[in-house]
């Protein structure tokens, strides 16, 4: 059997810690035998990071050219097919895959979350490319249901970043111990009155543990000037700390006793990493992962106006609150694997 050669297509080199975890999780489950040629906002660092072909996802003739040369089109995995954030995903990625459909590649849409889809378009677009692919895996319950609704057949595992190998951060051991992870991103509903009242609460939360906070910004443009605003609050008891590399950012959570997260992938990561874990929800994403795993937390909209409130709740947390078991983990870790077994079933099949 010949080479197999694939494009890789989502939200890669693009910044966002948690897109490059599930890029690297694509890479680490591709069968040996498959060549990735990967579409990156940018190449050049995702060629030095992965070492693997890639072309600028936004340039037509060289995306057409990577088609021309491939047999499969991959696109995962994450949150790509939903109108929430911007109208345009599912045009562009609808329009990419049904452009690989018409040139007789192979689709799979591979560790998806479908929706929200609030618009009839989108519905429409998602609904025909899906219908077309050769394999479906989604990893939630929700995108199942939905596909089961448009009688799409898929297969259902968790979030592959759970199966995702980790590397140690350089450095991160000689920061004081015990340590706290906090991810916050940006959105309407973190208010300046909410950041606030969490920058207060994180205060009150640092002087009561004697811990050491270490503010993680998974994409910069987003999350970085609230990283630097909560810093320059406890300038000598947090660290701003970004591993490029997403096998080191899942790396890190296992050098921390407790995550304080916004992020779907900071969360998977420290739940991985026995972390104790208390969610801030922004997205359906998390309060079903929230719900999954048990996690404390709040929607944004229902934080608590009082910081000692929050403080108090963060506090239980740290002292009564249970980390998964290894058990659950690996349980976890083996049934992300299915989006493994789709791969080698889908791809060395043909």
């Amino acid at each position: 059997m010949g080479q197999i050669r694939a494009v890789l297509c989502g939200y890669y080199g693009k910044g966002n810690g948690g897109d490059e975890a599930l890029l690297a999780s694509l890479l680490q489950m591709l069968p040996a035998d498959v060549t990735p040629l990967v579409l990156s906002g940018k190449p050049r660092e995702t060629r030095d990071r992965y070492n693997v072909e890639s072309c600028d996802r936004m340039a037509p003739a060289q995306v057409l050219q990577a088609l021309r040369r491939s047999d499969f089109l991959i696109w995962g995995g994450g949150s790509l097919m939903q109108d929430v954030t911007s109208a345009a995903n599912p045009f562009y990625y609808g329009g990419l895959m049904g452009l690989a459909q018409q040139m007789g590649l192979k689709t799979i849409a591979w560790a998806q979350g479908i929706g929200p889809l609030k618009r009839r378009l989108t519905r429409s677009v998602a609904r025909r490319v899906l219908a077309g692919c050769s394999a479906v895996s989604v990893r939630d319950r929700a995108s199942a249901s939905l596909l089961l609704d448009w009688q799409i057949p898929c297969w259902l595992a968790p979030d592959p970043v759970w199966a995702l190998d980790s590397l140690p951060v350089k450095g991160l051991w000689d920061l004081p111990a015990p340590r706290v992870a906090v991810t916050l991103r940006s959105h309407p509903q973190l208010t300046s009155a909410r950041l606030a009242n969490l920058t207060h609460a994180l205060i009150h939360f640092q002087k009561a543990t004697q811990t050491c906070i270490l503010l993680v910004p998974f994409q910069k443009s987003q999350d970085l000037a609230i990283a630097q605003s909560i810093h320059s609050n406890l300038p000598d008891s947090s660290h701003i700390i970004a591993p490029e590399d997403p096998r080191q950012l899942k790396g890190l959570f296992r050098g921390v006793e407790m995550a304080i997260g916004m992020r779907l992938h900071s969360l998977i990561m420290a739940a991985a990493a026995e972390c104790r874990c208390f969610a801030l929800s922004y997205d359906p994403k998390v309060s079903q992962l929230m719900e999954e795993l048990a996690i404390p937390g709040w929607d944004l909209s229902q934080i608590p106006d009082d910081p000692n409130s929050i403080c108090q709740a963060w506090l239980e947390c740290y002292a009564n609150g249970d980390g998964l078991v290894p058990a659950q983990i690996q349980s976890l870790v083996d049934r992300a694997l299915i989006h493994r077994d789709l791969l080698n079933q889908v791809l060395v099949a043909n």
